[in-house]
């Protein structure tokens, strides 16, 4: 369990100001977050083909969703990348320092 106390944060989110109880240490990522959703929303709005709030943040969840699986699909793919390149430095360390020996 965390001792952090939260305090209310006021977030606008397509014109709409929302009271949410954050962490201190995590407001600006909050504000951060509520902007991204915002511009969002607002972006899925301007194309005109969605009425209603309730259907224009479930499609901005959909996007920001989809965007965040990506970048963790190639958050993984890099990592996978990026051991087998070390597992290969490794390997070539190794043998060169035993020819040395």
């Amino acid at each position: 369990m965390s001792n952090q106390s939260s305090v209310p944060v006021t977030v606008r989110i397509m014109g709409n100001d929302y009271r949410i109880a954050c962490a201190e240490e995590h407001q600006d990522a909050l504000i951060t977050a509520a902007e991204h959703l915002s511009d969002k929303m607002s972006e899925i709005r301007s194309n005109g083909k969605l009425l209603g709030v309730e259907r224009i943040a479930v499609m901005a969840a959909l996007n920001i969703t989809h965007e965040l699986l990506a970048c963790r699909q190639d958050c993984a793919e890099f990592g996978d990348f990026t051991q087998q390149r070390l597992a290969d430095l490794l390997q070539k360390t190794e043998s060169a320092l035993s020819k040395t020996d």
